[in-house]
């Protein structure tokens, strides 16, 4: 019988919570999380290779949810794995102030508490806000910690940083200078509640029962004659400029040039004919409202159409939309229309209708779609250098699937509207040129409907300008838009590469990968695409690997409302660390979304008390044992195992390198339970307790000691904790820690 020895001060059973906090203060204090502190390889080599990667930084305002867990161990798994293969290895971290999303919580907060943010003025909501993230900036930094993010903490960047904000107007000034920023009348997607803008990836899109209403529009001149036009939105036929039809539409080929008269308005209007209207959607024939309709807008441009705002963004109908309408809320304007329609006789019919409705993302409020003053990217040009790197291969995607997407989704863009009317954020850096007499100009004129003002003179400037280069003004207006989150975060990679460390941009830029959820490939990966190579010639990151979502058991999305959200921390309380980043890996194939249950995680901790079972075993065999210098003789059981610790080791490094996590992790997980534990320790302990060869006997000894040591290498990237914990009691270890060991190759 084998005596187990328990000088190593191994407990009998692995408990995470005595480990984790420990073994994470080790890795800090021994500096390499810093590339810089890097030691050298074995035989005097210098670790030559860069490899960076920029983690997604979390909202500074929220805990971390699952999908962060995910991010955070795949990422982590990178990085461990790079730095044991002798690279000089950076993983930078950070957070983001996340404007939209932070407002909208600190304003939940606000509601309950009875107040709204339009109690305050501008700089004391921004303070209370900026005090609210400063309480929380930390929250999700210590969580990364305990998930084992071995990232260097020296280097973490904020979005609000102010050599970051520098950056950002940098970049705004070039992109204004070479003409792809401006400012003009749009339509864009505003949310009444948040009385903001959104870019079209903010908004949502459901299927709702509505109503199609047919109504009768009369031809002027041609007396019982009309035109039925059918519409989900009669309030906003108040505004409209025209009726479109399909220029190959048959029906109204002979109607195209004619007038109608405009019901509840009586202005006349013209039929037009444009490719961009459906013959089969209602009767062929459709209503132009080029103010609050996408599609109508671009036929109002093509056809000069007059742009008459009747739905303002305080979610009432404006002046323009008739003295019975004006000051109604948008829902009683529809009811009103549609009962004076019926009652003077417009009103043909109405029948239930299903169709995609775009909602905020955060509220779930219906989008009003509408012209306003606001700024904007052309994007055409910046997609087109992104999507001839994808073509080129500079920038490879992992999954040929997000390819596809992301080719289709860039070949179609449209200009991106930057500007937001909220508190929290970088202020877009403009300054509005008084006039001599003190006019504020158009600055402060409303948004809503407001025509292009030609005359407007202003100062792109970070601070305050003394004069006016343009028109010599000398008194000026801020803009109060901030800009868009993504316009700033899609800057990350070189901004904050650019203000680190000295010498950081030009020996970790472009960045090795960049890795994040397939659901922000076009919010984020797209955007920091087209930033990078804008503002520096290169492209931002080498490959992308887009993980998929994390669902529940049934594989249902995961939502407060469902009750199916798990709190990761809490997972990593009952079961710890490493059984969590290995459940979520063991199954993390490219291009699918994840089911998860606790029960994956239990399977794991299970794995990591086999772990500290047979590592504990194998060092109370040990004590007496020095590898060095000893030249073993192996046995053609050694030779064996050694042989498939050599084919598992090639395995995995294949898999990482390939990013097929979940491959590696299994490789890992079966090589140490079905070799190491039920072959290779069941050969060498009969052969330390009853050989009498005392060679034989030390070949076993080594055989033990080696396959472990290799073990605890290729297990570490996905399970850092306990791996580091034993090494830190095997016997000649070579490496002050496992995390500057060197990968078996």
């Amino acid at each position: 019988m084998v005596v187990w020895v328990n000088i190593f001060n191994m407990e009998a059973q692995y408990d995470p919570k005595k480990v984790e906090d420990k073994i994470y203060r080790l890795w800090e204090e021994s500096g390499f999380f810093d590339p810089d502190n890097l030691p050298g390889l074995e035989g005097g080599k210098k670790r030559t290779r860069p490899y960076c990667i920029i983690m997604p930084p979390p909202n500074a305002n929220e805990a971390l949810h699952l999908g962060h867990a995910l991010m955070t161990t795949l990422e982590d798994i990178l990085i461990r794995y790079r730095r044991l293969r002798g690279d000089i290895t950076l993983w930078l971290p950070g957070a983001d102030h996340a404007g939209f999303e932070t407002q909208v919580v600190f304003e939940r907060k606000l509601e309950k508490q009875g107040k709204s943010r339009f109690q305050f003025d501008r700089e004391t909501l921004y303070k209370m806000i900026w005090d609210y993230v400063q309480e929380n900036k930390d929250v999700a930094q210590n969580q990364l910690k305990r998930l084992g993010a071995s990232c260097d903490w020296s280097r973490s960047k904020f979005t609000l940083d102010p050599d970051i904000v520098k950056i950002v107007y940098q970049t705004f000034k070039k992109l204004y200078d070479d003409g792809l920023v401006y400012r003009g009348p749009r339509i864009i997607n505003w949310c009444p509640k948040h009385q903001t803008g959104l870019s079209d990836l903010e908004v949502k899109y459901e299927d709702r029962e509505d109503k199609l209403w047919y109504i009768k529009y009369p031809l002027v001149g041609e007396e019982g004659e009309f035109i039925e036009v059918a519409t989900t939105r009669p309030e906003t036929m108040l505004g409209d400029s025209a009726v479109a039809v399909n220029p190959e539409d048959e029906r109204y080929k002979k109607l195209v040039g004619k007038k109608v008269l405009l019901p509840l308005m009586n202005r006349e209007i013209t039929i037009v004919a444009d490719e961009a209207v459906e013959p089969e959607f209602g009767t062929g024939a459709v209503k132009v409202t080029p103010a609050h309709d996408a599609t109508d807008f671009d036929i109002g441009r093509r056809h000069n159409l007059e742009t008459i705002s009747v739905v303002g963004q305080d979610d009432k109908m404006t002046a323009a939309a008739g003295a019975g309408y004006a000051g109604l809320k948008v829902a009683e304007a529809r009811k009103k229309i549609v009962e004076d329609l019926q009652s003077q006789g417009f009103l043909i019919k109405e029948e239930p209708y299903r169709h995609s409705v775009g909602v905020c993302y955060k509220c779930g409020r219906v989008i009003e779609p509408m012209v306003s003053e606001q700024w904007f990217v052309k994007i055409k040009p910046l997609a087109e250098r992104a999507i001839e790197a994808v073509n080129k291969g500079e920038v490879k995607f992992v999954s040929a699937k997000y390819e596809k997407i992301f080719q289709h989704w860039m070949g179609n863009i449209r200009d991106w509207n930057i500007s937001r009317q909220i508190v929290w954020g970088i202020r877009i850096p403009v300054w509005y040129c008084r006039s001599e007499q003190g006019e504020r100009r158009s600055a402060e004129a409303p948004r809503s409907g407001a025509k292009a003002d030609k005359s407007l003179c202003f100062v792109i400037s970070d601070a305050k300008p003394d004069k006016c280069p343009k028109c010599g003004a000398t008194e000026f207006i801020a803009e109060t838009d901030t800009f868009d989150t993504w316009f700033s975060s899609g800057q990350w990679p070189f901004a904050t590469l650019q203000t680190t460390k000295a010498g950081d941009f030009e020996k970790f830029y472009p960045t090795a990968v960049m890795e994040t959820g397939w659901d922000i490939l076009f919010f984020w990966v797209a955007r920091m695409m087209m930033m990078g190579f804008y503002a520096t010639g290169k492209e931002p990151f080498e490959q992308v690997y887009m993980h998929g979502l994390i669902r529940d058991k049934d594989k249902q999305k995961m939502s407060k409302s469902k009750g199916n959200v798990v709190n990761p921390l809490a997972v990593v309380d009952e079961n710890g660390a490493d059984a969590l980043r290995m459940a979520l890996v063991f199954n993390a194939a490219s291009d699918s979304d994840l089911p998860f249950g606790e029960d994956k995680v239990v399977a794991q901790k299970r794995f990591a008390n086999k772990i500290w079972n047979a590592a504990r075993f194998s060092l109370s065999n040990l004590e007496d044992f020095n590898p060095q210098g000893f030249k073993p003789k192996f046995t053609a059981a050694d030779e064996e195992i050694l042989k498939e610790l050599d084919a598992a080791a090639q395995k995995i490094t294949k898999d990482l390198d390939n990013f097929d996590f979940h491959e590696a992790a299994q490789s890992a997980y079966h090589f140490f339970w079905h070799s190491f534990c039920d072959k290779c320790i069941e050969d060498v302990k009969k052969r330390i307790k009853d050989s009498t060869d005392a060679e034989d006997k030390k070949t076993a000894q080594y055989v033990l000691w080696k396959v472990l040591m290799e073990s605890l290498k290729l297990l570490h990237p996905f399970m850092p904790f306990i791996t580091e914990e034993i090494y830190q009691q095997m016997p000649h270890r070579p490496k002050e820690a496992l995390i500057a060991e060197n990968w078996p190759e």
